[in-house]
Order: C-alpha cells, then sequence, then structure tokens
C-alpha cells in the first residue's frame, strides 16, 4: 500500500468513529443512537488494526458489536414505552462541558507537541515475534490464572445476582 494512503484511511475511519459517536450522544431517538454506536465500534477496531492490535480489534467487535450492541437493540426495541420517553434534559450544562472540552483539547494538543518535539510520535521499528493471539493465550493461561478466574467468579457472581432481583421483582409485584 502506498505510504500516502495510510494516513488519509486512518483519518477516514477515526473521522468515523469520532462523528458516529457524537451522533450517539446528540440523537434524541434511542435506536439512531444505538445504530450509531455500532458505526463507533466499528471504527474503535479499525484503530485498533492500525495499531496493529488485531486480538484487540477482534475481542472489540466480537464482544461489543456481537454481544452488548445485539443485547442494547433487543432492548430498546422490544421496550414499546421507549418511544414515549422525552430524552432531553431540562437542565444543560453547556459551560462547564464546553471548558472541560477547551481543556482536553489544548492538553492533547500540548502532548501531541512535546511528543512531536522530542521525536517520540512515532512508533518503533521493532516487531513482535510470534502470534499475539498465541501470547495472550498462553499469558492469561500462566502468569495472570488467578485474576482471569476471579474475574470470572465476579461476573458468576453479578449474573446470579441480577437473575435474583429480576425474579424477586416479579415475584413482589405479584404479592400486592
Amino acid at each position: 500500500m502506498n505510504q500516502l494512503t495510510i494516513p488519509i484511511i486512518f483519518y477516514i475511519f477515526a473521522a468515523i468513529t469520532v462523528l458516529s459517536a457524537a451522533f450517539v450522544v446528540f440523537s434524541k431517538n434511542v435506536i439512531y443512537s444505538a445504530f450509531s454506536l455500532l458505526f463507533t465500534f466499528f471504527g474503535v477496531a479499525a484503530l485498533y488494526v492500525f495499531l496493529s492490535a488485531d486480538f484487540i480489534a477482534v475481542t472489540q467487535v466480537v464482544v461489543y458489536v456481537g454481544g452488548i450492541l445485539v443485547l442494547l437493540l433487543f432492548g430498546v426495541m422490544f421496550t414499546n414505552t421507549i418511544m414515549q420517553t422525552e430524552l432531553k434534559a431540562d437542565v444543560l450544562h453547556i459551560v462547564p462541558g464546553v471548558l472541560l472540552t477547551l481543556v482536553l483539547i489544548g492538553g492533547l494538543l500540548l502532548a501531541f507537541y512535546n511528543a512531536s518535539a522530542a521525536g517520540q510520535w512515532m512508533p518503533g521499528m521493532m516487531q513482535l515475534q510470534g502470534s499475539v493471539v498465541e501470547r495472550i493465550g498462553f499469558e492469561t493461561m500462566s502468569r495472570y490464572m488467578l485474576p482471569f478466574e476471579m474475574v470470572s467468579i465476579v461476573l458468576l457472581v453479578a449474573l446470579l445476582g441480577a437473575a435474583f432481583l429480576a425474579r424477586y421483582d416479579k415475584a413482589h409485584k405479584k404479592e400486592h
């Protein structure tokens, strides 16, 4: 691929990600927000590919697009009262939001300027040896086995708690 086309493609995916994320935030329709979240997730996955993080890009698509977004879309579409709900809040904090945005943009520009002046902006030429997926699997099942299993127990407890709360709510309504 031409050296000129790589930055152009990167900027296209970055623009898709930022614009669709802004549409998620500013859209008044929940279904439009959920569908634009799809483009945001795919844009983030494409940015991971540009960072040579192929495993994280595939995980992004499988977990977020395949799991969370589909669950969110089903939840939104099966809820009848969501279309009558007013989503815009009465109180908008525009001034603090604009000030915080300007401070963050200024900080990012300062960091980019300092990094480019020091020559640390561009990635190194060192390449990883072997498969990234193989290395992640080896580290997960050897060095990080205990945290991996602890996270699975926490997720199992959260799932059981959610099932109990959903069942308790239905049983509680039947008593009244």
